[in-house]
């Protein structure tokens, strides 16, 4: 799907690339300046390789953490020419478990931007989604979800959370366990696409645009709560959602009449949804998708959110912090150090502070990069987490916090490709 503004991208990010070594440290806020001469609030993570569970040719991987202290990462391996899996191992004390099987086939849609999920719930069941072709067309497919009551031994037949039929996008799903026992799923859809889809450029943006749509599923696969949370927003960038002690957060990237694609946010309390808002006023415009989608991170009523935005041709990640649950936030802190390709993630640590990883770089090269930031704004250094390639292929690092130790994965680019680990000590941060 993503391949639909190639051009344009490939434009974008020549002059993010330009304009980020460009600017030095100018800029008259927070937001704006290159922040390398702040006091670093700790000393920089020691990062260090570990070993990976996933096999050859594996990419697309995804990192999450479960309620009886385990990290989940799930990835994508090619089998052949046209068959594909979806594989997890479970990391504790001991380090990683052997793989196991999600599901295969070789009618799937596998996209360096859109990744599958494996996640945990509160009844120590287990859900993971990922992509099926729904038609002919490149960007006809549709969700699958399935649920694992032996911890992910065997898995049920699959859901599909959508109920259109149509043979259109759907995509960018963020799982979270509900409280109730229900799956909670958050996706970009493209069933307002559906009349406008035959005969139209892949490269010119759609007269009707995509909707962020949600939907819970119980253990039977039953769905409840169907809503269409935005009716129009970025084509093609991941959304991110959370868990508060209030109720789900969503993040996303808008997408107003004027172009302007803001990282916005919805939030779920009680039986309805709020309105979207915007997290902070960017106004970045842009006639095309970025591909960049934000991360949003919860822990009780506090909450990170980073993003991406080349508002005034100046690249550059962000985070705000919101203490009542993603209620209100406040100003942005700018992250990166220069270069930034966006590809964020980020988590909470115990002491109030987060953690932002982020892809930087130019054609000759980049690195997956961690910044620790305290809550008000003050920087730590930034640790480089591996060296790679800025292509497509190296997709999204990815990062999850279990206790003292936060867990990296990234698709090292090659042919094969590969899913690499490593991890790094936050005790000093308590």
């Amino acid at each position: 799907m993503a391949s639909k503004h190639n051009l344009l991208i490939l434009l974008l990010l020549a002059a993010a690339i330009v304009s980020g070594c460009n600017r030095g440290g100018a800029g008259s806020s927070n937001a704006q300046a290159i922040p390398t001469s702040q006091p670093p609030v700790s000393t920089a993570l020691e990062v260090r390789e570990s070993e990976t569970p996933a096999g050859q040719d594996s990419r697309e991987p995804e990192l999450t953490v479960s309620a009886d202290g385990r990290v989940i990462m799930s990835w994508v391996e090619k089998l052949g020419e046209k068959r594909h899996a979806l594989r997890f191992a479970t990391r504790g004390a001991a380090g990683w478990s052997g793989a196991r099987t999600v599901a295969e086939g070789d009618n799937w849609f596998v996209n360096w931007a859109d990744f599958p999920s494996v996640i945990a719930l509160p009844d120590g069941s287990m859900a993971a989604h990922w992509l099926v072709k729904s038609g002919k067309s490149t960007y006809a497919y549709d969700v699958n979800i399935a649920r694992s009551k032996d911890n992910g031994q065997t898995w049920g037949l699959p859901v599909v959370p959508h109920t259109d039929g149509t043979q259109t996008e759907h995509g960018f799903v963020s799982l979270l366990p509900l409280g109730d026992g229900r799956l909670g799923a958050v996706w970009v859809d493209g069933r307002a696409t559906k009349d406008v889809k035959e005969g139209h450029d892949e490269d010119a943006p759609l007269p009707v645009s995509m909707q962020l749509r949600y939907a819970a599923i119980d253990a039977d696969g039953k769905l409840s709560d169907e809503a269409v949370l935005d009716e129009r927003i970025c084509e093609c960038c991941q959304t991110s959602a959370a868990m508060t002690s209030e109720g789900v957060i969503a993040a996303y990237r808008d997408r107003s009449d004027k172009e302007v694609r803001d990282i916005h946010f919805v939030r779920r309390q009680g039986e309805g949804w709020s309105g979207p808002r915007p997290v902070h006023a960017d106004n970045w415009e842009i006639n095309g998708c970025p591909v960049n989608g934000p991360s949003v991170a919860a822990d009780g009523r506090r909450v990170a959110l980073a993003w991406f935005t080349g508002e005034g041709d100046t690249p550059r990640v962000q985070v705000a912090f919101s203490g009542d649950a993603g209620a209100t936030f406040g100003a942005p802190t700018r992250v990166d150090d220069g270069e930034a390709m966006g590809r964020v993630d980020v988590v909470l640590v115990a002491d109030g502070s987060a953690l932002v990883c982020w892809m930087s770089g130019s054609t000759e090269g980049g690195a997956n990069k961690v910044r620790r930031v305290a809550l008000d704004g003050t920087l730590g250094p930034v640790t480089i987490i591996s060296q790679t390639d800025v292509s497509r292929s190296s997709g999204f690092p990815r990062m999850a916090l279990m206790g003292d130790t936060v867990h990296f994965a990234w698709t090292q680019f090659g042919k094969p490709s590969r899913v690499r680990t490593a991890t790094a000590d936050v005790s000093a941060f308590r």
